[in-house]
């Protein structure tokens, strides 16, 4: 993994692209100093955006699997609406 400047990164941007595309090099961004973005390939991309999938659906079938208590929607429209509040004094 490489690191270039943003402002290095504005003229050389092509063959940077062609380094995460081609050698599958990833480049971080920076911008006085600090990482900014990073250039990836597009396979790259897919690869995280899949695991990032796999974790989401994770979550939620745990997330299912709780035996927490549940409010139906209905709840929570009728806690939300501000015409049902009771007035305390």
């Amino acid at each position: 993994m490489s690191t270039v400047a943003i402002t290095d990164a504005r003229e050389g941007l092509a063959d940077l692209v062609n380094r995460a595309t081609y050698a599958g090099e990833r480049v971080v961004l920076t911008r006085r100093g600090r990482p900014i973005a990073a250039i990836i390939s597009a396979q790259d991309l897919a690869f995280f955006e899949a695991l990032e999938d796999a974790n989401d659906a994770r979550a939620v079938d745990d997330a299912l699997a709780e035996e927490a208590p549940t409010t139906s929607l209905t709840e929570v429209k009728a806690r939300s609406d501000p015409r049902r509040r009771e007035v305390h004094r």
